[in-house]
């Protein structure tokens, strides 16, 4: 089962990091998180891994009129957007896919706010492709 959107583009992780920050902005997403992964592995495992980038994206009022429809939806929020570098050296920037998500509360008012969402973050994926040079999309 497929629950991401994706596309692989070429550039320097820190930079692609701040591109895709600046196109959630675009699209009304505030970072809430910034989970660096990499480093977290490190300091409590003490084990390398791949630079890989967690953040956790709201948009306000999608966020407001989700969880008024249904309450317990913020055990699903914030949506989660990743970076990391793939094994092949590109660099991934994945978001969940939100129809995905809000089917789990199978509740049929939050398809509206699931397809507005997944617009914003197709449209997230394009500037991130069209600023970097995508590489591939999913």
């Amino acid at each position: 089962m497929e629950y991401t959107i994706q596309t692989s583009v070429t550039g320097e992780f820190d930079d692609v990091v701040d591109v895709t920050t600046a196109a959630l902005e675009d699209e009304g997403f505030g970072v809430l998180c910034d989970i660096d992964i990499q480093a977290t592995l490190e300091e409590k495992l003490d084990e390398e891994f791949r630079q890989y980038r967690i953040l956790g994206a709201c948009n306000p009022p999608l966020a407001h009129e989700g969880l008024t429809e249904e309450i317990e939806l913020g055990a699903l929020l914030p949506c989660n957007v990743v970076v990391y570098e793939s094994d092949d050296s590109d660099i991934v920037v994945s978001a969940v896919d939100p129809g995905q998500l809000v089917g789990i509360a199978d509740n049929d008012a939050l398809d509206s706010i699931a397809t507005e969402v997944t617009d914003r973050f197709e449209r997230v994926l394009s500037a991130v492709s069209d600023e970097l040079g995508s590489k591939s999309a999913a």
